[in-house]
């Protein structure tokens, strides 16, 4: 309706059978009604699209082949139709029914907030109810780049205008992509974020830039080139400090 604002989620899928259910719940459930819900398909082999097509509140779905996950959610973001745009990957899902209306209410307080990040539950791949680690973001303060920070990518809503006058995902850039956009919108062009202080998507472990040394340094190349091809300087130990960041994480989970 009028004065209410559309929001895109953008799920990339490939081979997703054993996950993509969860995601597809926690988007269906949300209390908040205006979402469209864009799935972009890397021509799965297995029965990722036959469950595709059980969930009618799915907007688009488009299956062919791609360049990546990135690639995936560029085409996503061209064909996003919402004042905002959230990425959710078929390995995640939203914690409750009420994320994307806690998310919409940001926005809608103050029309100059240009993107909203949260905090993150990491979980157990096969034991959903397991928590792994807990990402907590934080206040959002420029500098904290410069010492190794980055909110959780798949927490991060984005005005889809932002996309349009920034760019979106830089193919470039392996798997330090979602950090290259990052810092692209908050510390380089310094768009106006806000934080949600809560854990607002499940993530199950398992990802791919932090599996051995061989990924650990080439993950390295690519955060620095980040700051390289935008023209920033970080400190010599910024990039030293990005996956020591990590580490309290895990504590977390001891003291509670």
């Amino acid at each position: 309706g009028k004065g209410r604002m559309k929001i895109s989620i953008i799920t990339a899928t490939f081979n997703s059978e054993l996950t993509v259910r969860d995601t597809l719940n926690s988007v269906n459930q949300q209390t908040y009604s205006d979402i469209e819900h864009i799935i972009i398909d890397g021509q799965s082999t297995d029965n990722t699209l036959s469950i595709l097509n059980k969930y009618h509140h799915i907007d688009k779905i488009i299956s062919e082949p791609d360049n990546g996950i990135y690639d995936a959610m560029n085409k996503g973001i061209l064909f996003a139709s919402g004042d905002i745009i959230g990425i959710l990957n078929s390995d995640d899902f939203y914690i409750d029914n009420n994320v994307l209306k806690d998310v919409s209410d940001i926005f809608n307080r103050n029309k100059n907030i240009k993107a909203v990040y949260a905090d993150l539950m990491y979980i157990d791949h096969l034991d959903t109810n397991k928590t792994v680690r807990i990402w907590k973001s934080g206040e959002f303060k420029k500098k904290s780049f410069l010492y190794g920070w980055m909110p959780p990518h798949p927490t991060f809503f984005v005005r889809k205008d932002v996309y349009e006058k920034y760019g979106a995902f830089n193919l470039q850039m392996n798997t330090a992509a979602d950090y290259e956009l990052m810092l692209r919108f908050l510390y380089k062009y310094e768009i106006e974020c806000a934080y949600l202080n809560k854990i607002i998507v499940k993530m199950r472990t398992g990802g791919a830039s932090n599996q051995t040394l061989k990924a650990r340094i080439r993950a390295h190349y690519f955060d620095k080139k980040a700051w390289e091809i935008n023209g920033l300087k970080p400190y010599w130990f910024t990039l030293l400090l990005k996956p020591i960041r990590k580490i309290p994480q895990y504590l977390t989970l001891k003291n509670q």
